[in-house]
């Protein structure tokens, strides 16, 4: 059954949080410097105080009953209370205010990546070894190539510095300002993805092009449209459709280095500023709202792979 099949899912992606949470716990406390330290900054580290913030924040504890208590906090939703990056505000509270800006980034990303990357890895995959195919092909290779951080700076020099086409900073107010803040963000990021969209399109346009019922549909006297667009484009959705959920995954990874780069105040930035201070609660309630995105999107991806292909209906029912 299809439900059995996305409870396994479920399932898995419950355990794999758990162990990436102790992951970054452990690294956590392998690292120089102490969530204390962090508290303290620049205050004199009296004893009293010490003992205080000690008892406070349970820093005493053995590492196990500190995760403990956090994993049972995080049953009951409670994420804790920031350390230093915003002393004594609960962590879901920051969250909420930074994730919907790099949610915005990474769709208008995947947008932009949809936009180009699906009708050139088409227009290659059917021109196969012509000039269309030649260009567009190493014009993914070389944006492929091309690092995201180092592809923002030229972006923000030339569009935001030289040309003033784009603010260079800021996130702008309400939804055209928005739109115009994450334009060059979102063309950082969609400049490389659309490269593997093209790769990963235009190799199932090869494969299917290459298939026996499309050349019987080509005998049978149908237009060059309705081959593509119902024989081929459909056939070919299942692996585009895999590639674009890899890509989302990997925009919302991206961030970090985009947000840096455009002083955008989103989870990567607030991710950064965490691992910095030692902020413990900021980074493990990111790490678990990032990882959850990551596994919301697979199951997503998987049950839409079920509804375009009935084998793999098949496939999950013989498994379940």
């Amino acid at each position: 059954m299809i439900a059995v099949f996305a409870l396994r899912r479920v399932g898995a992606g419950v355990v794999l949080l758990l162990t990436l949470s102790f992951l970054v716990f452990c690294l956590l406390q392998l690292s120089p410097g102490t969530p204390l330290q962090a508290l303290l900054g620049t205050r004199t580290a009296s004893p009293e105080l010490i003992g205080s913030l000690n008892a406070r924040y349970h820093l005493d504890d053995p590492f196990l009953v500190q995760y403990g208590r956090w994993l049972g906090d995080v049953v009951t939703l409670n994420l804790g209370e920031s350390i230093s990056v915003q002393s004594d505000t609960p962590v879901g509270q920051i969250l909420s205010e930074r994730v919907s800006l790099t949610v915005q980034l990474a769709c208008y990303s995947l947008v932009l990546v949809m936009a180009v990357g699906l009708p050139f890895g088409m227009a290659a995959g059917i021109r196969r070894g012509r000039r269309t195919d030649r260009v567009i092909s190493l014009g993914a290779t070389v944006a492929i190539s091309a690092p995201a951080f180092v592809l923002a700076i030229v972006l923000l020099y030339v569009f935001g510095v030289t040309l003033k086409w784009f603010p260079i900073y800021g996130t702008g107010t309400g939804f055209a300002e928005r739109v115009s803040h994450l334009t060059l963000p979102a063309m950082a990021l969609a400049t490389v993805l659309s490269a593997i969209l093209i790769r990963q399109t235009r190799a199932a346009m090869l494969n299917v092009m290459a298939q026996d019922y499309i050349a019987f549909a080509r005998l049978r006297g149908l237009s060059p449209a309705r081959v593509l667009l119902r024989y081929a484009l459909r056939n070919a959705a299942l692996p585009v459709v895999t590639s674009l959920g890899l890509i989302l995954v990997a925009a919302l990874s991206s961030t970090l280095f985009i947000e840096q780069v455009f002083s955008l105040p989103g989870l990567g930035t607030l991710l950064l500023g965490a691992v910095t201070n030692t902020d413990v609660p900021v980074v493990q309630g990111t790490v678990l709202v990032l990882g959850g995105a990551v596994i919301v999107i697979n199951l997503a991806v998987d049950l839409l792979s079920l509804a375009l292909d009935p084998r793999a209906r098949y496939s999950a029912k013989d498994g379940a």
